[in-house]
């Protein structure tokens, strides 16, 4: 393998992506790719990049991703205003059809995109190699869902045939019905039933910030409680941090939360002894 080829000059060095290579052989890396950031097209072709650079270096890879802004868009487009509860968007028929639609379009952007770079990943959604089993999350949020199982087998299946499986935070209940759910949550339900390696949350922050608004770049669960207690942690950071808390407790071993708006920063964090965000561990 010629790492000098693959691995681009403003990455990581060669030295440190020998190192570490090795290190995550094996294993199963989940990326969920979302956030208010990816709307910008020159971060998700950089995203982009960087999958298929993982890819050619042999890594078992599980995107999911989310779709807030396009969802938003698309909402504005035809005069819909939506409504939160809890960070969580109130969900109609009338809305989970256009969730769904923007959705599965984004996941085949994302398919198509990585295709033209010559890797090859297959969509999973609700129309689609359907994967996530839900229940609502509760009544007063419509179609709103908690995944209550994932079906591995694909996703397995999948990463035999060299592809990269591209999971949409949509899942089917009863009827058939199509519900929204939360892209960390989605990200962090498939991470726990691959207990993968590691959980990467691409944002537009730059992870876990102290008092003093420095990153920290390590850091325990019973220590992410205590920030959470004293409110050095808040709003809408906690339901992301909870996704990382549940993930440790079931088997991933360690959730990342990055910023995904810096140039290879899911390198940097694979291949690098400084990381690129957050790491959280049990």
């Amino acid at each position: 393998m010629d790492l000098e080829k693959i691995i681009p000059k403003d990455g990581p060095s060669i030295e440190e992506v020998k190192k570490y290579i090795e290190k995550y052989k094996n294993d199963l890396i989940v990326i969920k790719y979302g956030g208010n950031v990816f709307i910008d097209r020159n971060i998700f072709n950089n995203f982009i990049a960087d999958i298929s650079v993982l890819k050619k270096l042999g890594l078992s890879i599980i995107v999911v991703h989310g779709g807030g802004p396009r969802i938003k868009r698309e909402l504005d487009k035809s005069n819909i205003q939506s409504k939160f509860i809890r960070g969580l968007r109130v969900t109609d028929e009338k809305i989970i059809n256009i969730v769904e639609d923007v959705l599965i379009d984004f996941n085949k952007d994302i398919v198509d995109s990585l295709k033209k770079i010559g890797s090859e990943a297959v969509s999973i959604n609700t129309k689609n190699n359907n994967i996530i089993e839900v229940i609502p999350e509760a009544e007063e949020l419509g179609f709103v869902g908690i995944p209550i199982n994932i079906n591995i087998n694909i996703i397995e299946d999948i990463l035999k045939k060299n592809l990269i499986p591209i999971i949409s935070p949509l899942g089917l209940g009863k009827n058939k019905q199509t519900y929204n759910i939360n892209g960390d949550t989605a990200a962090g339900a498939v991470a726990k039933s691959l207990k993968s390696r590691r959980l990467l949350l691409m944002t537009n922050v730059q992870g876990v910030l102290n008092k003093e608004k420095n990153l920290i770049e390590e850091i325990s669960s019973s220590e992410i409680l205590e920030m959470i207690q004293d409110e050095t942690i808040t709003e809408g950071m906690i339901p992301k941090i909870n996704t990382c808390l549940d993930s440790v407790n079931n088997g991933v071993t360690g959730v990342v939360i990055m910023d995904g708006r810096k140039p290879h920063s899911i390198l940097f964090e694979l291949f690098s002894d400084k990381g690129a965000g957050t790491l959280i561990r049990k």
